[in-house]
């Protein structure tokens, strides 16, 4: 939460997760905590969802 408040509105932040947003909430654990660090998150945030498969498992298959 310090690290969001310090850096809202001054400065870009980048997060990169295998976690899907709607998961985050049980993943931070703290509603309250989970609203505040998320409002400013994703206030003004630019989102790409990736699909296909892991680039893991067709490396996987290459060797």
């Amino acid at each position: 939460m310090e690290i969001m408040d310090d850096r809202h509105g001054t400065h870009s932040t980048m997060i990169i997760s295998q976690l899907p947003t709607d998961q985050w909430y049980a993943a931070i654990g703290d509603n309250t905590l989970a609203d505040a660090i998320l409002d400013r998150l994703m206030h003004n945030a630019h989102r790409w969802a990736l699909k296909g498969e892991s680039m893991r498992k067709r490396l996987q298959e290459i060797d």
